[in-house]
């Protein structure tokens, strides 16, 4: 099977083994390499934009730092994220 370039299974392989494994947050680098495999071709697919979603529906402005908040919320705004 292949992806056709989207790395929605690298960015959910990531999420669950590195954010959510870890302590169930995201702090800036992982944000960071969240939006790296995202945008390694340029683009957000539809498939990266799924898993981003259910990704990030699994923190809140309680779980994270306030900047990181942000700058989920102004990716998501800026991809069509929901």
């Amino acid at each position: 099977m292949t992806n056709n370039g989207s790395n929605w299974n690298a960015i959910m392989q990531y999420s669950f083994l590195h954010v959510f494994a870890n302590d169930g947050v995201i702090d800036h680098d992982e944000l960071q390499m969240l939006q790296r495999l995202a945008l390694q071709d340029g683009a957000v697919d539809d498939k990266e934009r799924d898993v981003l979603t259910r990704v990030f529906a699994r923190v809140n402005p309680q779980t994270v730092d306030p900047v990181v908040w942000d700058e989920i919320q102004r990716f998501k705004t800026q991809f069509g994220i929901a």
